[in-house]
């Protein structure tokens, strides 16, 4: 389980770096009056955050890490699935996000 954590950590200081640079993205069409929208995810999306920068996200992100650490290594199996698929889904927003920006 260790080296799942150690991925984990390397995975979050990422999404946190991506997370921070479309946020600064983010302000940036606010400021000009674009990017109106209410949350980044649907409320279907596993995150229990709502939120119209990604940083809440990653921040709830590594209290459900935190909180995985805190269990036994079959429980924690099983709270990996649902942590993961929020990972993936950050970093694939965060991605689509960047990617039509620069279009």
């Amino acid at each position: 389980m260790d080296s799942v954590h150690q991925q984990l950590q390397e995975t979050l200081q990422t999404l946190y770096r991506k997370a921070v640079d479309a946020d600064q993205i983010l302000d940036q069409l606010q400021h000009q009056q674009q990017g109106k929208f209410a949350a980044i995810f649907a409320d279907d999306s596993g995150f229990t955050t709502r939120s119209k920068r990604f940083d809440p996200y990653v921040e709830e992100i590594a209290a459900d890490w935190q909180a995985l650490k805190q269990l036994s290594d079959e429980e924690a199996k099983q709270a990996l699935v649902p942590l993961v698929k929020k990972i993936e889904l950050t970093l694939s927003t965060l991605q689509q996000f960047v990617s039509s920006v620069k279009k």
